[in-house]
């Protein structure tokens, strides 16, 4: 940061000139970027807020303009900025500055600022005296997030401040506050379990911990002596070879103990298969930095997604001038780019991170000697990668596998048919699949008056900008605040009204299905625009009967197309070869999915489908890609420009595989019949029961959107996990709110969750802060199950370094039939009242969860119990806006609810009939509280089942009853009795 805020000497390139020398440094606020001289004066600067990322090496268009081999790449870096990501490319003197700057941008763009205690020391230190005070303490930590009682606050303000400065802290003082601050009692404890009730743990109890609770296999005692030399602080621990708090946070906060299987950075999978048996990350209008209508288009987008694992791009192709071909979202005021660069770009970065086949969408759209064009440059750039030869010997009727094509590159597009002369250079084909990808809705005719043009493009930009804005004010979770059809109402219509004012018209094609469905489209009319959408999904799935509409084209382009031919989506399911490829745009593979689900899944077990957004997602919003990876549908094509919650279950998706862009299908999706919408699709293949135990939380941030910012209230932060996968498997469970604590909040609550296909589901890690009108995301981590690690976990917020929360993760398998009751012990009366959340005294959370606001001990006459009332209100008021599931409760949960009944305290007790105010008062809570049944945490449920269901406390009356004898439902349960008491619990 010094260096940094002290200035660099740095080329600035530009497009056309060889560079200028400035002097680049960061502000003394770390806010932003600035350059000196400039004739902007204090214009001259970029914000860190507005910076998108930071890529080493000359990877920019501009770059590529240089590329007379005088720069050394070590030296390169381009900083990405702004709505249009414009590119600020930079070249220093040697590479060790630039590793300084790429460094540096990167860590202020993670928003990393209150982990280092020097940077927080800074911070605090609002006079720069180099103290800091009692008062500077409190505000120091409002802005952590941490509400500490000012009694112990000042407790340990008093045991740092050891010099003869009294009253203030050092550096060093504060050091020592900050650790005190800071120390994790839920994995002090832990270790004290672990550790016989010592301070540090020997190398035979890590053992025991690491194969115990995480798992992990062939531990040895040199293994672990390694893991103490490595992360324990204090040398007078390594010499005894133990390892105390310090080290084992150290250690349970590194990579080793994330919650993603390290095993899974790297390719783990069969890649020997036929590719339709390959989930394929694919992107939509690759070439586009932002939305359908205005946006730039840049080689640098090749570039970025296909380093990120994409392994399908889209190029459209358009006639240009002096016979070049360009590159260019038609029909719209979106950039041009010479397809060569783009095809030049494709070649350098296709296989920089992986070898695996890279499949180049072609949507073409040039006359035939443009085309022959397109084809010079596919043979003359790409050269051998274009060379399957030896992959053709194989069978025909089957794709290859990734394994065969690695380091190819294949064209997907049109291909001549066979019946076709050999010698003839061109022919007709179908262009019924809508290739363009762009509805006559939104063509725009070319404007002969500058005038007119710049009208039009300037109407638009306000629509755009208004609905951009409008859409974040929204829940950003919430897919259906920026909906399509405001997109459609705002500004398809206001731009054919303006157009009508300027006397420039705009071209109204054919309905929302198709450009060839036989219904117009009103477009102020939304219910004909549904009734198109399922006619023309009907018609693509059915007998093809119309008029095709036929496009020329050239042999020298069909001879490149081998295995992925696109044909026209309107085709049979039933018909076709393995080499052809179907492209539907989402609204069509909607009505497919929901219509012929069985034959579609059939279909995607031989052949590629390609899925697409609508036309009508002019921001270059995503659809939902698990909906089409349910039906194995291999390329889900996605914006990825637009980053949001369905980039991140994309990312979650591809990572399983080591990020390579291919992810194999469970083997029921590849071979054989079942239906993923129905209540159990898998009848014969047993369920996973996941079980997660939320814990904690550690140093969550405000509110990205927080209108205060740091001035605002401190947050109180739950936790929403979510299951994305077959319709029977999606639902959401969240935790209770933990009051004014961001810094360390304890929840230690178990969600329970069972899963039929558990090989396709996402698990979604969400932070929330709640608010009486609602509830503000702070962050999220999507993770596949299958990279899920079992034990003591940190689930680390995507884009937040150092925010996490702390879990516990354990998976069982589940066989036969079960009611979804047993499968997910679940909603009861008590749990709706919300009794069994103040009454958990579970784990060790009994141990360290302090808070006088979120105290479970019912036995102290400290703070009032909050009413059911207040409780209800506050999980209404956080609970998810829209198909929330009602919360489910653990077994174990229920027996300690049930339990609690009996002595008077459960939620009847609380707030229902026939209970004194003797019984529910002080005489209730001076009686002994009955220790809780639990079932142990490796336990599945259906072991507990399996024998007796036992239903009782210590010295209390108890019912038996077998497991094959329970049935699912509300049921009295009469507890027999030696007495006359005959209790009754439903």
């Amino acid at each position: 940061m010094s260096v940094m805020q002290s200035g660099t000497q740095m080329v600035k390139l530009k497009a056309g000139s060889k560079g200028l020398v400035r002097l680049f440094y960061l502000d003394e606020h770390r806010s932003c970027i600035r350059w000196k001289p400039s004739r902007k004066s204090e214009k001259a600067k970029i914000t860190i807020d507005s910076l998108y990322k930071v890529t080493e090496g000359g990877q920019s268009d501009i770059f590529h303009r240089h590329a007379d081999g005088t720069f050394d790449p070590a030296c390169c870096f381009t900083v990405y900025h702004g709505n249009h990501m414009e590119s600020l490319d930079l070249v220093t003197s040697n590479a060790e500055e630039a590793r300084t700057w790429i460094t540096g941008l990167r860590y202020l763009m993670a928003g990393i600022s209150d982990e280092d205690s020097l940077q927080t020391f800074e911070e605090a230190d609002k006079n720069g005296d180099g103290l800091l005070n009692i008062d500077e303490i409190y505000q120091l930590l409002h802005k952590l997030n941490v509400n500490l009682p000012r009694r112990k606050v000042k407790q340990m303000f008093q045991e740092a401040d050891t010099d003869d400065q009294q009253g203030t802290l050092t550096y060093e003082e504060f050091s020592v506050f900050y650790k005190m601050m800071s120390l994790r009692r839920d994995l002090y404890l832990l270790m004290m379990a672990y550790s016989d009730r010592k301070d540090h743990l020997t190398v035979e109890e890590l053992v025991n911990f690491l194969h115990n609770e995480q798992k992990m296999t062939n531990v040895t005692p040199e293994y672990v002596a390694e893991i103490i030399d490595k992360f324990e602080v204090s040398e007078e621990n390594k010499q005894q070879c133990v390892m105390g708090i310090e080290g084992f946070t150290n250690f349970m906060r590194c990579p080793t103990c994330d919650i993603f299987n390290p095993l899974h950075h790297e390719v783990n999978q069969d890649m020997d298969q036929p590719l339709c048996n390959y989930f394929i990350a694919s992107s939509h209008n690759t070439y586009l930095t932002g939305d359908q209508l205005l946006s730039h288009s840049k080689t640098d987008m090749y570039a970025w997604v296909l380093q990120s694992g994409c392994r399908c791009v889209e190029v459209d192709c358009w006639d240009g001038p002096e016979g070049e071909p360009m590159v260019q979202h038609g029909y719209t005021l979106t950039s041009k780019i010479p397809f060569k660069s783009v095809i030049e770009t494709i070649n350098k970065y296709a296989f920089i991170n992986n070898q695996y086949p890279v499949i180049l969408s072609i949507e073409n759209h040039c006359s035939i000697q443009q085309q022959k064009k397109i084809a010079q440059y596919l043979r003359e750039i790409f050269a051998d990668k274009l060379d399957i030869g030896d992959v053709l010997s194989g069978d025909c009727k089957t794709l290859p596998s990734p394994h065969s094509l690695q380091g190819k590159i294949l064209i997907k597009g049109k291909r001549l048919p066979a019946y076709l002369s050999a010698d003839a250079e061109e022919g007709e084909v179908s262009d019924d699949d809508s290739a363009d990808e762009i509805e006559d809705d939104f063509k725009l005719k070319s404007s002969n008056g500058n005038g007119h043009h710049q009208v039009v493009e300037s109407h638009i930009r306000k629509k755009l900008d208004s609905l951009l804005k409008e859409s974040r004010i929204g829940d950003k979770e919430d897919t259906d605040s920026f909906s399509i059809r405001a997109l459609l109402r705002a500004t398809h219509q206001g731009l054919q009204k303006n157009l009508r004012q300027v006397k420039f018209k705009a071209m109204c094609g054919d309905e929302y299905g198709g450009k060839h469905s036989k219904s117009r489209l009103t477009c102020q009319s939304m219910d004909k625009e549904e009734d198109g959408q399922e006619r023309s999904g009907r018609e693509a799935g059915g007998q093809c009967l119309r008029k095709r509409k036929t496009m020329k084209l050239s042999r020298d382009l069909s001879n490149l197309v081998v295995f992925t031919n696109s044909v026209a989506s309107q085709e049979c399911l039933n018909e076709g070869t393995a080499g052809d490829v179907l492209s539907f745009s989402e609204t069509r593979a909607q009505s497919l999915v929901n219509h012929r689900t069985e034959e579609f899944l059939a279909f995607n077990q031989r052949q590629l489908s390609r899925i697409y957004p609508s036309a009508y997602r002019i921001d270059s919003s995503n659809f939902n890609p698990q909906f089409y990876w349910n039906v194995g549908c291999q390329l889900v094509a996605l914006n990825y420009q637009t980053e949001g919650r369905m980039m991140q279950l994309n990312r979650a998706k591809f990572m399983v595989n080591g990020g390579i862009g291919y992810v194999l299908k469970p083997p029921p999706m590849c071979k054989g019949t079942f239906n993923p919408f129905c209540d159990d699709p898998l009848p014969a293949y047993p369920k996973k029961q996941l079980i997660l135990k939320i814990i904690s939380g550690q140093q969550l941030p405000k509110p990205p959107d927080s209108m205060l910012g740091d001035r605002g209230e401190i947050i109180d932060p739950f936790v929403e996990v979510e299951i994305i996968g077959l319709p029977v498997d999606c639902c959401k469970e969240q935790t209770r709110v933990v009051d004014d604590n961001g810094f360390n909040p304890v929840w230690e609550e178990t969600l329970t969750f069972t899963l039929h296909m558990a090989e396709v589901a996402l698990v979604r890690f969400l932070v929330w802060d709640h608010d009486p009108i609602g509830r503000d995301f702070i962050g999220q981590r999507t993770v596949a199950f299958t990279s899920l690690m079992p034990g003591y976990r940190h689930v680390y917020l995507e884009g937040l370094t150092e925010a996490s929360i702390f879990v516990h993760v354990s998976v069982h398998d589940v066989y036969g039939k079960w009611s979804p009751l047993v499968l997910n012990p679940s909603f009861t009366i008590m749990h709706f009242l919300g009794s069994n959340k103040s009454n958990q005294l579970r784990g060790i959370r009994g141990f360290f969860n302090r808070s006088s606001k979120s105290s479970v001990d019912t036995n102290s006459s400290g703070p009032r119990k909050r009413s059911i009332s207040d409780h209800l209100l506050r999980r209404t008021a956080s609970a998810p806006a829209k198909g929330r599931k009602k919360t489910k409760m653990m077994l174990s949960e229920s027996v300690a609810s049930i339990s609690d009944h009996k002595n008077g305290t459960g939620a009847a007790a609380a707030g229902g009939e026939g209970v004194s105010g003797k019984e529910g008062g002080m005489e209730r809570r001076l009686q002994p509280r009955a220790p809780l049944i639990h079932r142990p945490i490796s336990m599945p449920l259906d072991r507990l089942l399996q024998g007796q269901l036992s239903i009782c406390s210590p010295d209390k009356e108890q019912h038996d009853i077998g497991a094959d004898t329970i049935i699912g439902g509300y049921f009295p349960f009469i507890l027999q009795s030696k007495m006359e008491i005959n209790t009754e619990i439903i």
